[in-house]
């Protein structure tokens, strides 16, 4: 078996997340959208390309098991609590500078 052959059988054997097996041409598409692993992907002009739909993009681009949903939901409360973490520090220093730099600040030094 040359590599070749070997790449095609991969190739054939993994679907897209979220892709519909059925469809595999953009020509199949009400939208005529190109699609990754479409079969006619090179046989396109720029100018035949179509739009794809929002339902389109989530499929291909919101599809997550529990597990990655969970890792986004984590990452995004860690965002979240470094983000009120700075702003928080923030007032800190905004707080000690009126402090230090307010017209009785010798008399605390």
């Amino acid at each position: 078996m040359s590599t070749t052959e070997a790449q095609d059988t991969t190739k054939s054997e993994t679907t897209p997340v979220g892709e519909d097996s059925a469809v595999k041409s953009r020509k199949d598409r009400p939208t005529g959208s190109t699609h990754f692993g479409d079969a006619d992907w090179d046989e396109e002009r720029p100018d035949e390309i179509g739009d794809a739909t929002w339902g389109e993009v989530a499929k291909a681009c919101c599809v997550h098991d529990a597990k990655e949903w969970g890792k986004i939901f984590v990452g995004a409360c860690g965002a979240l609590f470094f983000l009120y973490f700075f702003l928080f520090a923030l007032e800190l220093l905004g707080n000690s500078a009126k402090v230090l730099g307010g017209c009785r600040a010798g008399g605390l030094l």
